[in-house]
């Protein structure tokens, strides 16, 4: 069994192919007998869906996730953030709520019960994002909620304050600690 943690360093938006190579680099260190991880994070956000499911996945394995902001947190990766049983962050570092939006391709025309459908589609993934917030913070739901409508940024020792941050931490892991690194870039056209 590992006795230093696996470091995954995260720098990348919330999307499919980054948070697929998240878990499978998870899944492939547990089948070696790890069960301690610190997942370094800055991100842009991305994907609700994706942020969801990858909280989801982090509280319900059978490992330790320490979670770590190295920059900034922001939008769904919050929700990322707090998959961390243990949430770092160090001092010079941002969290940035906000609400969700829809993207319409251009030219698209929808029916009345298509903009309904999308319309509580959004008011669930507000809900959901409030609800995980909520949980792994203190604050009620409905605070979150506010402070997402609002655009709330937050420093470390806001975050501190707030309960989404354990302790403000210069040093990120132990040397000696492997690192595994997701990236994405997007491919200009």
């Amino acid at each position: 069994m590992a006795t230093q943690p696996t470091v995954i360093k995260f720098f990348a938006p919330v999307i499919d192919v980054t948070i697929n190579a998240l878990m499978e680099a998870i899944d492939r260190k547990m089948k070696q007998g790890q069960r301690n991880f610190i997942l370094l994070i800055s991100t842009p956000g991305g994907s609700v869906f994706h942020g969801l499911s990858a909280y989801n996945y982090l509280k319900g394995i059978p490992a330790e996730i320490t979670t770590h902001n190295f920059g900034s947190v922001d939008s769904i990766g919050i929700v990322l953030y707090c998959g961390g049983r243990r949430r770092l962050s160090v001092p010079q570092a941002r969290f940035l709520l906000h609400g969700v939006s829809a993207s319409f391709p251009q030219g698209a025309s929808l029916e009345e019960k298509q903009l309904e459908e999308r319309l509580k589609g959004l008011k669930i993934d507000i809900e959901n994002i409030a609800k995980v917030i909520a949980a792994n913070t203190g604050k009620s739901a409905k605070e979150v909620m506010h402070a997402m409508l609002e655009r709330t940024t937050l420093n470390p020792e806001e975050a501190k304050s707030w309960g989404l941050v354990h302790e403000i931490k210069t040093d990120l892991y132990p040397a000696g600690a492997e690192v595994i690194s997701i990236q994405y870039q997007e491919t200009k056209r």
